[in-house]
């Protein structure tokens, strides 16, 4: 594993597991964007470091927390979720100043879910994140919005366009009250890349989004995906909701994923330019809806 970010997300990782008993001879690099993932081979436990997320997220522990609780809860209730791992506390926990959680290691098919399965199977999992209450508090949507303010906060300092960061304050601000509807427990981050094929099914993974709100934030997700048909998609699940009623959630989520963006390009500055470009598209697609 390759750089200096990588090798201390790893090292940390296997000293925790090690630090538990576990038995780690062979640590391999799943994923790396703003979180590294590594299999703590030969053990079946995967840990997620907080790489690059602390920077539109300080208090990262939260998120994590979070993710951990609500996995937690959806296994005991039979959700199809990649459950935390059973080896060692699942945390989060914190090693050499970086935030990281434990998962049981599932074995992942190449297969991608068509749209239709995709929303089938946001439908299953919002039935049972009705179930759940895990007497969080906080305001619907903290999460995404929390990540805003930072990125008001801190966006110019990654290279973002002053007056393009305000402007996404004043219209995450203008968004805010048109963001109605039942509030309960959100995967957060529901697009299909985070829908896992394995051997037991489908799986949802990487919950860190999660927050409490409406399901139209979660069905945003898949609405506005590149990775497949969303119109079919949102189609599929129970009592969907209209284009025009999705509409603030998905301009929401364009903003955010404007602001994170801005994030992969830290790590990797020779996206700087298309942060640039999906920032600008997104506040003026943003800007015209409101209009």
């Amino acid at each position: 594993m390759s750089g200096t970010v990588a090798a201390r997300a790893a090292a940390a990782a296997v000293a925790v597991a090690r630090a538990a008993g576990l038995r780690v001879e062979d640590p391999v690099l799943l994923s790396q964007g703003v979180n590294l993932v590594v299999h703590l081979r030969p053990v079946p436990v995967v840990a997620r470091v907080a790489t690059w997320t602390p920077l539109l997220r300080p208090a990262v522990a939260r998120p994590f927390t979070r993710e951990v609780q609500l996995a937690t809860a959806l296994v005991h209730l039979g959700a199809p979720v990649v459950p935390p791992s059973d080896l060692l506390p699942p945390g989060p926990h914190v090693h050499d100043g970086l935030v990281l959680s434990f998962w049981r290691h599932v074995e992942v098919l190449p297969d991608r879910p068509t749209a239709v399965e995709a929303g089938r199977a946001l439908g299953r999992l919002h039935e049972v994140l009705a179930e759940v209450d895990l007497g969080w508090t906080g305001d619907p949507l903290d999460t995404p919005f929390d990540d805003l303010a930072e990125f008001v906060r801190r966006g110019a300092e990654l290279g973002a366009d002053p007056a393009l960061v305000e402007r996404t304050g004043e219209l995450a601000g203008r968004l805010r009250p048109l963001l109605g509807g039942p509030v309960g427990h959100l995967h957060g981050d529901a697009h299909p890349g985070n829908l896992l094929a394995t051997a037991g099914g489908w799986r949802w993974t990487d919950l860190e989004d999660t927050s409490l709100g409406p399901r139209a934030w979660d069905l945003a997700s898949l609405r506005t995906s590149g990775l497949l048909d969303g119109r079919t998609a949102v189609a599929a699940v129970p009592d969907p909701p209209t284009d025009d009623e999705l509409a603030p959630f998905g301009w929401l989520r364009r903003l955010y994923s404007g602001a994170w963006w801005w994030v992969h390009a830290a790590r990797e500055p020779v996206h700087r330019a298309e942060a640039a470009d999906l920032l600008a598209r997104a506040v003026a697609e943003v800007s015209a809806g409101l209009g």
